[in-house]
């Protein structure tokens, strides 16, 4: 599965190794220590790397998290359940089971509340967390219409905003479901939020 990676810079090649070490570190500061107590120097000691390794991949500790946790979503994949209802099910309990790890859980709610007042750090979440899973959204759309369960879509701009205001409802609806109300996502909720989703799109034509 193809991942972004921090902007390169110039001089000695990047490791792969010492990438993965890294973000894989982040990861369990996260787990053990919480975004506020996470430091850079930490992480470095847990990946086995010098302190100066990671500032030459990442500005800061916020950008490091974005991108550790940028990696669980990556672990999200569209389940083939024989239905465009089933299929939603199941990315919706993934993605749920997701948030509820702890590195994720508090990962993300830091740099989202961070990013508040940093627009770079906004936009970072854009694309190393946002655009990249929005790549589910056009796979389910595309094998629902290869099903004759939606209209096969012509238009890329069309389809484009679609993609999105569907995302955009699904991630919106789980992530305050977990982390804001606090209420599990069980299969008997994504099977009531996949009825309604389907319903709208029924109504709209997207």
């Amino acid at each position: 599965m193809q991942r972004s990676t921090p902007a390169a810079r110039t001089g000695r090649p990047r490791s792969a190794a010492a990438d993965a070490a890294i973000l894989e570190a982040t990861r369990e500061a996260l787990v053990e220590l919480g975004w506020s107590k996470l430091t850079l120097g930490d992480v470095a000691t847990r990946a086995g790397v010098a302190k100066t390794t990671l500032y030459r991949r990442w500005a800061g500790k916020n950008e490091l998290v974005v991108d550790a946790v940028a990696e669980l979503f990556d672990e999200l994949e569209l389940p083939d359940r024989g239905s465009l209802a089933a299929d939603i099910e199941g990315v919706v309990l993934q993605f749920a089971a997701i948030l509820d790890r702890p590195e994720a859980r508090s990962g993300l709610m830091a740099v989202v509340a961070e990013s508040t007042r940093d627009e770079a750090l906004r936009e970072r979440i854009r694309t190393s967390i946002v655009d990249r899973q929005k790549r589910l959204v056009v796979q389910g759309r595309a094998r629902a219409a290869c099903r004759g369960e939606l209209p096969t879509e012509t238009d890329p701009e069309a389809a484009a905003r679609g993609a999105a205001l569907i995302f955009d409802m699904v991630a919106g609806a789980v992530v305050h479901r977990t982390l804001v109300s606090a209420e599990p996502v069980d299969e008997d909720w994504a099977r009531r939020f996949a009825a309604v989703l389907l319903g709208g799109l029924a109504a709209t034509g997207i």
